[in-house]
This record gives C-alpha cells, structure tokens and sequence, in this order.
C-alpha cells in the first residue's frame, strides 16, 4: 500500500471530482463538516476553485491524502483575513474517505498542515470540531493542539444540538516579538475599571 500526501494548486477535474467523492461519503454518515446533506457537485466545485485561488495567492493550503492514487483524506489550512491576525490560520475540512478509516490519514493530513503552514510563516494554528467528535479530538490533541474554549449546543443538526470545541497549536513565533499578552498598557490597552 502506498499513500501519498499532494498540494494540490489548479482546480482540475481530478482534484474537483476527488474532493467531491470524499465530501460526499463523510456527510452521507453524518460526519461534521459543514453540510446537513451530501454536497452535489454544484456546491462542491466552486469551494474547491475558491480554495485553490486562495492557494495561488498563499492565503491557503490543501492537502490531499491517497491511498494507492485514490484520495481518500483532506483538509486545509487557511490564513485569517483580518490584518491583525495573519500570522495565524485555521484548519478546516479534515475528513476521511469511510472506505479508509483506520490508516492513519488524518493524523498524516494534520500534521501536514501544521508542517506546511509553519513553514509559511503561521504562527497559530485553530479548529473547531464537535464536541462530540472525541477520536478527532483526541488526535488533535496528540498532535499538540489545545482547547481554548467551547460554546455549549450551538451546532445545529436537525433536533440535535452539539458544542462547538476550540483548539489551537502554537507553530512557534520569530525572535524579538514582544510577547505582551493581557498585560495592561500596550497599543489599544485601557486601564482597568476601579474596584470598590
């Protein structure tokens, strides 16, 4: 068996019907990734192509796992479009073919992006999953990410309501960052309100 990890940069037909195959079996079983129903290719296609431009214009990444030339994983990175934060990403459709569970593609797709987005720079990696995701959990986890928050029941699924886990990576920083935090003072600080 070989399996192979691709970065994919031009929305070709293989690459469109590629991601659409794995889109499509991942929600059919209610997997949580954005979609109530399988996706039809009409959807499908222009997130690909908008993913790929923003590839081009090193605002994003893709990877794509296959199995002895089938892809059968993916998942992305993405950089935050607001100023203050370029210097962090969030990963996102991390999913894997049914038919390939269980062969270690998402921890090679995860750990492919946090290589590839360290490499571009990114200093902070983020997710969201479902909080009732626990093996995605638990391999982000052992990959190093953290929860910094969750807000209760906010995914909605029909009558089901689940919580929405954030988790992120520190990819490392350059030196001489003035590393300030919540400490008070700094641009945009204000003092804080008087006790009493």
């Amino acid at each position: 068996m070989t399996i192979d990890l691709t970065w994919p940069e031009t929305a070709g037909e293989p690459v469109l019907a590629a991601v659409h195959r794995v889109l499509h079996a991942v929600v059919e079983l209610g997997g949580a990734v954005g979609h109530l129903t399988p996706p039809a290719r009409e959807v499908t296609d222009p997130w690909v192509a908008a993913t790929l431009a923003a590839v081009t214009e090193g605002e994003a990444r893709l990877a794509l796992a296959a199995v002895d030339g089938t892809v059968q994983a993916m998942g992305l990175w993405r950089r935050s479009p607001e100023a203050v934060f370029r210097h962090s990403a969030e990963i996102g459709k991390v999913m894997t073919h049914p038919a390939a569970r269980g062969l270690g593609l998402g921890r090679l797709v995860v750990a492919g992006l946090a290589d590839d987005a360290r490499a571009a720079g990114v200093e902070t990696l983020t997710l969201r999953v479902r909080g009732n995701n626990h093996g995605a959990i638990a391999l982000y986890e052992s990959l190093g990410f953290r929860e910094w928050g969750r807000l209760p029941n906010v995914v909605e699924v029909g009558e089901w309501r689940f919580d929405e886990v954030s988790m992120y990576l520190d990819l490392g920083r350059p030196p001489g960052l003035i590393l300030h935090g919540s400490a008070p003072g700094g641009p945009g600080g204000s003092p804080a309100p008087a006790r009493g």
